[in-house]
């Protein structure tokens, strides 16, 4: 039986990063933005639904992260309506990936795990956190987003200490090597579970 981990954090919070620390460890991982990516991609699932909502965000058929960036920024609005189209698209994704895992242990990595209600299908919750001022500068580094558009997205996104409180398990990103630390002992607690669940039974 596969155990469900969901991961998630804010923005900049470094859940890729963590992510990559699970699959070290032997655990299969989907990220949801490299789901979007195949989705946003020539002939990916979200392009003609997007172009008949956003016909501006589609260049050489496939959907432009940075026109789209600018239409939400200016018609905020517009989340919502894009959030129609992608989240059935990225969950079925998902399902995809769970479905053709024979993985112990998989990560689900979503952003908008509690705000989106996905907290309640999986079986743990592993937030990750960062100071804010590591947070600000892994997001500027990566310079493609202004101060503008990451005050748009923290604000759709439940605070993190909220977060904190909902989840099972804390990773803190800071340092790699402390990160790593923790998802080790993250892990034997779930194995350990596992295996007295299995006990029992």
């Amino acid at each position: 039986m596969t155990f469900v981990i969901g991961l998630t954090g804010s923005i900049g919070m470094g859940k890729s990063t963590t992510a990559k620390l699970f699959a070290e460890f032997g655990c299969a991982t989907w990220e949801a933005d490299e789901a979007v990516h195949r989705l946003y991609r020539k002939k990916g699932a979200a392009v003609e639904p997007i172009s008949n909502l956003f016909p501006s965000a589609i260049v050489n058929g496939a959907v432009s992260r940075e026109k789209l960036k600018s239409i939400l920024l200016q018609e905020p609005l517009a989340f919502s309506k894009l959030e129609k189209i992608i989240h059935p698209l990225v969950a079925s994704d998902r399902a995809a990936f769970i479905e053709k895992n024979i993985a112990d242990i998989v990560v689900l990595e979503i952003p908008l795990l509690f705000e989106t209600g996905e907290d309640k299908t999986v079986d743990a919750v592993v937030c990750v956190v960062s100071d804010e001022i590591t947070q600000k500068q892994r997001v500027f580094a990566r310079g493609t987003m202004t101060e503008d558009q990451l005050l748009q997205i923290l604000a759709r996104q439940m605070p993190t200490d909220e977060k904190l409180e909902k989840s099972d398990f804390v990773i803190n990103t800071d340092n790699i090597n402390l990160a790593r630390e923790q998802v080790s002992k993250t892990l034997k607690k779930i194995h350990d579970r596992l295996k007295n669940a299995r006990n029992r039974s």
